[in-house]
């Protein structure tokens, strides 16, 4: 069997999800690794098949490019659960299921009356995931809220930006306040699945979308709550108490890139001390003494830094010889040497140069999709990582509203004549 038909980690797992677009990037990531996902759409179709960019037609659900990639892998049904015929069907198909996956507002499923206590319960093998803004229960549970909000009073909006604060903070593009909950839904689900394989029950798991992006802020909710030191906003680099040295250079063909961590331990003074030699820029750079002398070091203590003076002046001469060295150098080329010498640096891409990037390519990253519907395949974005022996692929396309019908009910034993007479009543 070759790598690409080798079954999915989550292969035979089947996940129902209700379409919102709050979780559609946690249904991608388990069916991109070969779970059965099921997303239901109500008849009309899923409010996010009206999300821009679109190809061609903007009046076509099925062109709207935030749908492709949310949905590649999914199977489609439609159903209404506001009729009591379509909240009896959702409970066959949760009967069937490994995980329901829904970010629906608190409350809403309750009042329909297809909740967890209502269609699964505690003594089922489902595995429930609720991802709300705030959580299901507590003050907050009702309060509205956007991506942008969640990022912005979770914390990571204040971590990000530029070292000039007379400009306001950035907000990460890319829905990253819902993909930060997706993540935490799917780390979630998989962990309850490993309980369930111990205790055959599963269980409700409730997803707070504010807290998951707050606990994403690395140490600057910590840094508060530990000390009351306020993180400052930096251009490239972590946000820190205390600013540190700018790390983003123009190379010598104009490209600019992020220089990265400057060197911390013997080895990496020593391997800069030879790459300054190496480009003749010595005479240029006087300071290589101080990398020499880094790289004699047995230890080198960073919590020295600023206290210890020759370790403080030998830390910054680290940080300027990789500013010098960058400086001469086409982007491309210093980005190679440093992965050569093993130092962490990366030139600054735009998305399209991220996928023709030589690297990106020889691992497969860019994953072509065909679109049959198209006579034509699309290039996607894949996964950031590989596995060896359950390989990630992306199987199909996004799904047509309610594309599979016919495979899925009919396992419930609902045959042509009677998905005719649930779609004129407006049930599917």
């Amino acid at each position: 069997m070759v790598p690409s038909e080798r079954p999915g980690a989550l292969e035979g797992l089947r996940v129902i999800e209700i379409a919102h677009e709050r979780m559609a990037f946690a249904g991608k990531l388990l069916a991109d690794m070969g779970a059965d996902v099921i997303v239901i759409e109500p008849p009309e179709g899923a409010a996010t098949r009206g999300f821009p960019p679109f190809v061609d037609d903007e009046s076509d659900p099925e062109r709207s490019l935030f749908w492709w990639h949310y949905n590649t892998s999914k199977r489609s049904v439609t159903l209404s659960l506001e009729s009591a015929e379509g909240r009896g069907l959702f409970a066959e198909l949760v009967a069937t299921a490994d995980f329901v996956l829904e970010s629906e507002d608190p409350g809403r499923l309750a009042s329909l009356g297809v909740d967890y206590p209502d269609v699964a319960g505690a003594d089922s093998s489902v595995i429930w995931v609720s991802m709300t803004p705030f959580g299901r229960e507590g003050p907050r549970r009702d309060e509205h809220s956007t991506d942008l909000t969640l990022l912005a009073g979770g914390g990571p909006g204040w971590m990000c930006g530029y070292d000039d604060h007379s400009l306001p903070p950035v907000r990460g593009g890319g829905n990253q306040g819902f993909h930060t909950g997706c993540h935490f839904a799917v780390m979630s689900a998989l962990t309850a699945w490993l309980a369930r394989e111990a205790t055959g029950v599963g269980q409700w798991v409730d997803v707070n979308m504010h807290a998951a992006a707050n606990v994403t802020t690395e140490a600057g909710s910590y840094a508060w709550l530990v000390s009351g030191m306020t993180m400052v906003r930096q251009t490239g680099r972590h946000a820190s108490p205390v600013p540190t040295m700018e790390t983003q250079i123009r190379c010598k063909d104009g490209r600019y890139v992020n220089t990265g961590v400057p060197p911390r331990s013997p080895r990496e003074f020593a391997t800069v001390s030879a790459w300054i030699r190496e480009l003749g820029l010595e005479e240029e750079f006087p300071e290589v003494f101080l990398l020499d002398m880094g790289g004699e070091r047995e230890f080198i203590d960073l919590g020295q830094v600023g206290q210890d003076e020759e370790l403080t002046a030998i830390f910054g001469a680290g940080r300027d010889a990789m500013n010098l060295i960058a400086s001469r150098l086409p982007a491309y080329e210093f980005f190679r040497g440093g992965q050569e010498r093993e130092i962490p640096l990366g030139v600054i891409y735009s998305p399209e140069e991220v996928m023709n990037d030589p690297h990106f390519v020889e691992r497969g990253f860019p994953v072509q999709v065909e679109h049959e519907d198209l006579e034509t395949e699309i290039t996607y974005p894949g996964a950031p990582y590989r596995f060896v022996k359950s390989p990630w692929r992306i199987r199909s396309r996004a799904p047509h509203v309610g594309e599979h019908n016919h495979a899925v009910y009919g396992e419930l034993n609902r045959g042509p004549e009677d998905l005719a007479q649930l779609q004129a009543r407006g049930v599917i």
